[in-house]
């Protein structure tokens, strides 16, 4: 991975912007806990354990998207940043924005199927 530099597809975000997909990841995987511990600990019927779907997709998104340097909310827009967050910089060619819109489907696709995967494990807690 390069640093401050935008690859179609491969990387669009800098450090501040990592940073906050990292930081995102780690409040909604406390989140997701808290949803777990929550049913678990209440004795709700275990239906109630897919609450941790969302928090959990949305954690595995952060992770995602901070290990890969590129945000699938800007790949989706056609804009990166690799200055403070906030900001951002349109990609003018269009293959190059296809290029994002690919990748940032994958990681949404990822991220569904991780929290998908919390969900039914959390289905087989006793």
């Amino acid at each position: 991975m390069t640093d401050g530099v935008y690859i179609p597809g491969v990387c669009n975000i800098g450090p501040a912007e990592i940073r906050r997909r990292r930081t995102s990841g780690i409040a909604a995987a406390a989140v997701t806990g808290g949803v777990l511990a929550a049913t678990v600990l209440t004795g709700s019927p275990k239906p109630a354990r897919l609450l941790a779907v969302l928090p959990a997709a949305a954690a595995a998104s952060g992770f995602i998207q901070a290990a890969t340097r590129f945000c699938a909310g800007f790949g989706m827009r056609g804009v990166f940043n690799f200055g403070d967050t906030g900001s951002a910089d349109t990609v003018e060619q269009a293959e190059f924005r296809a290029e994002d819109r690919a990748r940032a489907k994958r990681i949404l696709a990822q991220s569904l199927a991780i929290g998908a995967a919390v969900g039914g494990a959390a289905l087989l807690v006793p």
